[in-house]
Parts: structure tokens; sequence; C-alpha cells
């Protein structure tokens, strides 16, 4: 865990300049070629959340070098699992596309009795997506006077009742970390699942859950709007668009650093031409900066990699999330 936490966003702006770098070298190579009739980006939570925004930036892109026409489908249900089931099952030819957080390939083997779907020779990786920080979120529930994790935390101790957190589902990565912070804060901070992060935010709005773990990009419409405030963001720094929220590891949480970020992945037995096509065709769509613009909205940055990488990345990221679980004692869930 320790190499994982020491990891910084630099590194991760470095894969990404790189990416970019190359993604005009690659776009002459793709848009030459026949492009196929149909291609469908296959999303594994609800529509409207930073996941999907970043899916239907790309399709836009893809659409018409890579193919003639560009769909996303919002497949949600089991913290991803469904979408990633969805894809593995469809034919090997580029026209079904995954793009997913890590959790249902790295984390939900340690979070889950079984999986249908084997998550290191079932989708094979094609480029990364986006990166971004985490944030602990609280609504109306929790009273103003919590400021800080530790007034959260503290408060969480005073009222058990009130004590939960929602999530995009049990298992996912924001799941983890709400149930770290409980356990490193010695509160009872229960997890309610929700199917994407979007419908647990409007039941925090609403009062029926005390607070949130998500992108952060999932909440800034509710805190400029004031229904909402951030407490903290999980990066090693505080975020690019965040400047103002402290971090966990500023407020003594260090084990739970930890940037997110998406990947695109294709079926298994995909040919290796068709991934290096998509490849060049995702990173010239990362690279357009209505995109890049696009995803700074919702506090994202986009992160094209090589297949290679994104391949070792996932290892990295697997890793983590098997030392955390192992710490935090996660129950696994059915």
């Amino acid at each position: 865990m320790d190499t994982h936490m020491k990891a910084s966003r630099r590194q991760f702006m470095q894969h990404t300049a790189t990416g970019l770098a190359l993604a005009g070298f690659g776009h002459s190579t793709w848009a030459q070629q026949s492009p196929l009739e149909m291609t469908r980006i296959v999303v594994g939570f609800a529509a409207g959340g930073t996941i999907d925004l970043a899916a239907r930036r790309v399709a836009e892109k893809l659409h018409p070098g890579y193919a003639k026409v560009a769909v996303v489908e919002n497949k949600s249900g089991a913290g991803g699992q469904i979408a990633v089931l969805s894809v593995k099952s469809a034919a090997p030819d580029g026209a079904t596309i995954l793009i997913t957080p890590t959790s249902p390939l790295s984390l939900h083997r340690y979070t889950y009795k079984t999986l249908p779907y084997d998550p290191v020779n079932d989708v094979v990786p094609v480029s990364g997506a986006a990166m971004f920080d985490y944030a602990l979120a609280v609504g109306p529930l929790v009273p103003a006077s919590v400021k800080t994790v530790a007034d959260f935390l503290q408060w969480c101790r005073a009222e058990p009742a009130k004590a939960n957190f929602g999530s995009a589902g049990a298992g996912s990565a924001a799941n983890l970390i709400g149930v770290g912070l409980g356990k490193a804060g010695r509160a009872d901070l229960r997890h309610v699942g929700f199917r994407g992060s979007q419908p647990a935010i409007l039941d925090m709005i609403g009062g029926q859950i005390a607070a949130v773990v998500g992108p952060t990009g999932e909440f800034m419409p509710n805190v400029k709007a004031g229904k909402c405030r951030l407490l903290a963001t999980s990066g090693l720094a505080r975020g690019k668009f965040t400047p103002d929220t402290p971090t966990l590891v500023e407020q003594g949480f260090k084990s739970l650093n930890h940037v997110g970020w998406f990947g695109f992945y294709v079926p298994a037995k995909t040919s290796p031409e068709t991934i290096r096509r998509l490849n060049s065709g995702i990173a010239a769509a990362l690279a357009a900066p209505d995109v890049i613009e696009s995803l700074a909205s919702v506090y994202m940055e986009p992160m094209p990699t090589s297949a290679d990488r994104l391949g070792e990345m996932l290892k990295t990221e697997t890793l983590f999330w098997e030392a955390l679980v192992k710490t935090v004692g996660y129950t696994i869930e059915g």
C-alpha cells in the first residue's frame, strides 16, 4: 500500500501529457480506416453523473471516424458489475466499449463473495479516460456547525441513529473510503448503497441520509446552490478545482489518500489492431479542447494512456484495495 499512497497527481499527469501528445499522431491513422456502423459505450451507473458525461463526450468524438453511430448505454446496478457483464458477453469486434471506474475490476474481488465475470480475463484495457478526487459531502441532516471531518465524526458518535453515508454502490471505492473513515475515526458510520452517486446525493440534500462519498464533480452543482457542503477531498494534495477544500490527508487520514480514475475496456479476444485503433480515437477525443473543458466543468482531468499502461495501473489499484480491505476489515457482500 505504501507505494500507492506515495503516488501523486504528478505521476497521473505525466501519463496524461504523454497520451495527449500522441493523440494527434494517432488521429490520422484511425480516421483513415473504414468506420464501424455503430459502437456503444456502456456505463455502469445512472445517467447524469461524471462518468456518464465522460462517456458521452468521447462518444461524440468517436463519430464519424471510428463509428458512423456512437451511443451511450446506461446499465446501472451492482456497483458497475452489470455493465462489465454486458460487455463481457458482447462480440469482440470493437463495437461494444466499457467505461468504468476501477472498482468492478480491482476492488470487487475483495468485497464480493463471487463475481459474474473474471476481472482479469473477460475484458481487456484500451485507454485511460479521466481522473478525479473523491469527496466527502454532508447535507442538511448534519448541523452547519460541522465544518471538518473531525467535527463530522464527533457528530456521528453523538448521533448514532443518523450516522450514515451513501455511495454509488456496495463494494465501490467510495464505499471503502467511507468505511475506512468510520474505522479511523472510531465512528459507526453505516453505508447506504445506491445505483450511482446522483441518487445518493438526492437523498442527502433531501435529508434522508447524512453524507455521501463520491467523485467531487458529482456534488458541485448542489454545493454551489448551498444544498450540501464538502468537508474533504481524497487526493494527496488539494484538488486543482477545489483549492479551498482540505484533503483527508491534511485532516489526519493519511491512509485514505486516493486519486480515482475511469478507463475504457473491450471484450477479451478483441484484436490488437482494433484496440490500437480505438485507443487512438479515445486519445484524440480526450485531446479536444471542448472535451477538456467539459471534463473540467465536472472537476475531472483527461487521462489517456496506452493499453499496457492502463493494465499496469489496474494491477496497482488491485493491490491497493486488497490492502485497504484487510486494514478496515470490510465485510464481504453477497
